[in-house]
């Protein structure tokens, strides 16, 4: 049974106060996760410049295992905070048992998939052997071994439907200090182990989800009594796995899209560029994860506070978290955007960057970065519409953004031939995804927020 105390915090407490309480925990652990993104390129860099490649050629592969992770999450979520939020704790339950269930399966099919087909994915984007190698040695170990990831997922969104965020700060953060630490000692050799290269990379990724992942699971044991799964004799429901995708299928698109954008790109940009201009991307994509994952973070926390206020119909406290979460985006990605802006270069030479790779990357940072300033107040919508359960909504923003504007945009401007001009893609996209979000915002709260009773 749900205790008063959870009870108050998640349906009483002051929102601003309580979206800061949950957020910033899994804020800070994102942070940490965003730094162990950047590390990871930054070591590999030493490698070589097709090692950078090669780690932005596994990127669409592995964050379609993240969408399809952080998609079923976000659906186990969703119900389970509003059944909280409603006190229906038998459909909780059977939600935390039914994720963890689709967790496993999740885990058996991209541990196949990646290791048979990882060589097709690789040749499909580059024919330069050094990197299709380093490519596969990578992503080969991050697909068969990403139970780790699967578990780690679902059991911190588990922690975060009953507002234990504090548990999700500390295996986040200790699954990405034990990538931190091992990406060097596993990359290079140091002390007793091999020097691995690239799949040293991997290996480090890997360990630290792994131990997070126990981490996760140990902490929903011990700490977490207002979900009590029965995992022995467990049958799939289909009602609760229909209902957990109804969610979960849109986000787990939405989150895909980025994988087929970032496919598409890497070809694109390889038409008119070498592969620098494909290492350039992938710096982008690691570095831009210093803004963007704090402002996930915030929609974490945001996420389970919208549901269970909208499961208890308390519509003025739903509006109240909407509103400050975006705020707090809009704010975080503007100094972002500053920071981009006014420290391109120096960044890039983090990256072992040569004087192609500047002449390169220094203005796709710049001008990629423009979208930050749309981005957060975007993102805070999009996880609204999920949280009422309009997750088709999410999907379609996202669609448009990436797919119908981006990477036609992106095409038409590499007949140019100049790759800077292909940049401009990003914020053309930016502009489009932000006028159908206030057109979704209007059209969500006249049909769902305006029919609850003010409160």
């Amino acid at each position: 049974m749900m205790s008063e105390l959870q009870e108050n915090k998640m349906g009483v407490m002051p929102v601003k106060r309580l979206v800061l309480s949950m957020s910033l925990p899994m804020m800070i652990s994102m942070l940490v996760q965003a730094l162990y993104n950047v590390v990871d390129s930054y070591f590999v860099a030493k490698v070589s410049e097709n090692a950078l490649a090669a780690v932005g050629m596994a990127f669409p592969f592995q964050n379609l295992m993240i969408a399809v992770s952080v998609g079923t999450g976000v659906g186990v979520n969703a119900l389970l905070s509003r059944s909280l939020g409603a006190k229906d704790y038998e459909t909780a339950n059977r939600a935390a048992e039914n994720g963890v269930f689709l967790a496993v399966l999740s885990t058996i099919l991209f541990s196949v998939v990646g290791v048979v087909f990882a060589r097709p994915f690789f040749l499909a984007q580059n024919s330069d052997p050094d990197i299709v190698a380093k490519g596969v040695s990578y992503l080969t170990i991050c697909a068969g071994l990403s139970f780790g990831l699967f578990l780690e997922v679902m059991f911190e969104r588990l922690l975060q439907s009953t507002g234990r965020t504090f548990y999700t700060m500390i295996t986040q953060g200790v699954g990405a200090v034990i990538n931190i630490i091992m990406d060097p000692v596993l990359i290079f050799g140091l002390g007793p182990f091999p020097e691995m290269g690239v799949a040293g990379a991997a290996a480090a990724t890997v360990l630290g989800q792994i131990v997070a992942a126990i981490l996760a699971i140990y902490f929903n044991m011990a700490r977490n009594p207002e979900i009590q799964p029965r995992l022995l004799g467990f049958r799939p429901r289909g009602s609760v796995i229909g209902r957990i995708y109804s969610v979960g299928i849109p986000t787990i698109v939405l989150n895909s899209i980025s994988s087929i954008m970032t496919f598409g790109m890497n070809l694109i940009l390889g038409t008119i560029s070498t592969s620098t201009a494909v290492a350039v991307f992938n710096v982008y994509f690691k570095l831009q994860s210093f803004v963007f994952m704090p402002v996930f973070g915030l929609n974490n926390g945001m996420v389970p506070i919208v549901s269970y206020n909208f499961g208890a119909k308390k519509r003025g406290r739903m509006v109240e978290a909407v509103r400050f979460s975006a705020a707090l985006a809009v704010g975080i990605m503007l100094v972002g955007l500053a920071i981009v802006q006014l420290f391109a270069a120096p960044i890039l030479g983090l990256f072992e960057a040569s004087a192609e790779m500047l002449a390169i990357g220094v203005p796709a940072l710049r001008i990629i970065s423009l979208c930050f300033t749309f981005a957060g107040f975007n993102i805070v919508c999009s996880s609204t519409f999920q949280a009422l359960g309009n997750g088709v909504l999410s999907m379609i923003m996202s669609i448009v953004r990436q797919l119908v504007v981006l990477l036609p945009a992106a095409y038409l401007l590499s007949l140019t031939g100049q790759v800077t001009a292909v940049w401009w893609a990003f914020p053309i996209a930016e502009i489009a995804s932000l006028i159908l979000c206030l057109i979704f915002l209007r059209h969500t709260f006249n049909t769902v927020v305006a029919e609850l009773p003010e409160d």
